[in-house]
């Protein structure tokens, strides 16, 4: 087994008179050659966008990129005539493919928007573009992990998928729990991000914000203190 500790304190950190925020991976002014990635995870990032702010209209191509709102709520429009409000407890998925626009800002004229964005590398380049949005609130489980996004030849229909072998999970914690998290492909790795509380993994305590990247072993043992939750990506180390 092989880790990566990721305080919250040491990630790279942008503030302007609309945006603050923090990224666990090199992004736009950031640079650190040492957190580049982790495996197929290009991007983490932690976002607090001020009431009416937000990004105009942007280029991405070949990325999974993930949206997962956290409070307040996001209005996208894209190039393939795409708009909607995403709102807490809501993800955005959307595979760049072979190239598409889109802006996101924050939909409300007084509160502000917390969201964390992920990109993932794609494994299927020049895809068509394609875009999804759904509750995942009334899909997670009490004390447990949820699987959210899975690979495009795993999902059933009413699944939320992407074009690589990966899988985001969430889970809620109301009570201490010591539970396992099993990887889907053993090849993969996991990356693990405390979203609210504390987890104690691989003799690491791990707290609000702080994240560890584990590879080279099939399970994952967790001890979590109630009231946290914590999302977990489990992606290709490649």
């Amino acid at each position: 087994m092989n880790k990566v500790l990721h305080m919250a304190q040491e990630r790279g950190l942008v503030r302007f008179d609309w945006l603050d925020a923090k990224y666990s991976f090199s992004f736009g002014n950031y640079f650190n050659p040492e957190k580049m990635n982790f495996g197929a995870l290009r991007v983490l990032n932690d976002d607090t966008i001020a009431a009416g702010m937000g990004f105009g209209k942007h280029p991405h191509k070949n990325m999974e990129i993930i949206t997962i709102v956290q409070s307040g709520s996001l209005k996208h429009e894209d190039s393939m005539g795409n708009k909607g409000i995403i709102e807490a407890g809501d993800i955005q998925v959307m595979s760049a493919g072979s190239g598409i626009e889109h802006s996101e800002v924050n939909a409300s004229s007084q509160d502000s928007l917390r969201l964390f964005q992920l990109w993932i590398h794609t494994q299927t380049r020049d895809v068509t573009p394609r875009y999804e949005q759904k509750k995942i609130a009334p899909l997670l489980t009490k004390n447990g992990f949820t699987t959210i996004v899975k690979p495009k030849q795993e999902a059933a229909r009413d699944d939320i998928w992407i074009h690589q072998q990966a899988y985001i999970s969430i889970g809620n914690f109301s009570d201490d729990t010591q539970t396992n998290y099993t990887l889907q492909q053993p090849q993969n790795g996991v990356y693990i991000m405390v979203i609210e509380g504390s987890i104690s993994v691989v003799d690491q305590i791990v707290q609000h914000r702080d994240a560890i990247g584990i590879w080279d072993t099939t399970s994952v043992n967790m001890s979590i203190t109630k009231n946290s939750s914590v999302l977990i990506v489990e992606v290709p180390m490649i």
